[in-house]
């Protein structure tokens, strides 16, 4: 399909980050075993942080709900801390395999690569086509805004700690699933009056289809992102495809 959009009436650009902005390699490859490495160490310094009681809350009253679904989750004990500690870890390595889109986990998650980002161990590759498309649409007055199932800290961080440096001054928000999740109509809705903004204003570009489609339901015009490494997306032809972002909006 044509790849170009000229909508006059566009007045938002909402992005997802994984296989959109960002290569899936660098979340599957670099940020899951960075957490899965370093989960126990952070809650071994962290442990006692409002922060982390929060997060741990949320992954008990999750892991009960697995329980009661029968998925068989690993244990979380109740011994001594170094021991729960461990099965803490355990059940969070288990999230991670399963890429669960869990409040908890990705709180969690991005509390851990925090410091990765700091200490200069981690930097988020952008697609080379990203930083010029963001300051374009700046150009243009357009707002700008990421919806990812990370945290919002995680994704504050991903863009401040880039290849190409920190590009956060390019980016208005930032919404996680607390807005719901990315595959319902009532989150983009959501989005859209967190933006001021009519729906029918507002672009989002995704990888998903499933997401697409929710943002198409909620009266949102929708471009589907084919990137290196991305998986096929079944029913694609429902949308319009762009292989990158230079021609988008125009030069």
């Amino acid at each position: 399909m044509n790849s170009s959009l000229t909508n006059a009436n566009i007045r938002g650009v909402l992005l997802d980050i994984e296989g959109t902005t960002t290569p899936i390699s660098f979340v599957h490859e670099i940020l899951f075993p960075y957490a899965r490495a370093h989960v126990r160490d952070y809650l071994t310094a962290h442990f006692d942080s409002a922060e982390t009681f929060a997060d741990l809350s949320r992954l008990r009253e999750e892991h009960a709900a697995d329980l009661a679904r029968n998925l068989s989750p690993p244990p979380l004990s109740q011994e001594p801390r170094s021991v729960e500690l461990d099965s803490i870890a355990a059940y969070v390595h288990w999230l991670i395999d399963l890429d669960r889109k869990s409040p908890g986990l990705k709180s969690l998650q991005g509390r851990i690569w925090q410091k990765g980002y700091l200490d200069g161990s981690l930097k988020a590759p952008l697609f080379a086509d990203v930083v010029p498309a963001l300051k374009r649409w700046r150009d243009r007055n357009l707002k700008i805004a990421i919806f990812s199932s990370g945290s919002t800290l995680a994704q504050r961080l991903l863009f401040a700690h880039t290849d190409f440096g920190n590009v956060t001054y390019y980016i208005d928000d930032y919404f996680d699933p607390q807005m719901g999740p990315k595959t319902e109509p009532d989150s983009y809705r959501r989005i859209a009056a967190a933006l001021r903004l009519n729906p029918a204003e507002m672009l989002f570009i995704s990888d998903i289809v499933a997401e697409l489609d929710a943002a198409q339901t909620a009266g949102i015009q929708t471009l589907l992102c084919v990137r290196p490494g991305n998986s096929v997306q079944a029913s694609r032809d429902r949308h319009r495809i762009i292989y990158g972002f230079e021609n988008l909006f125009g030069n």
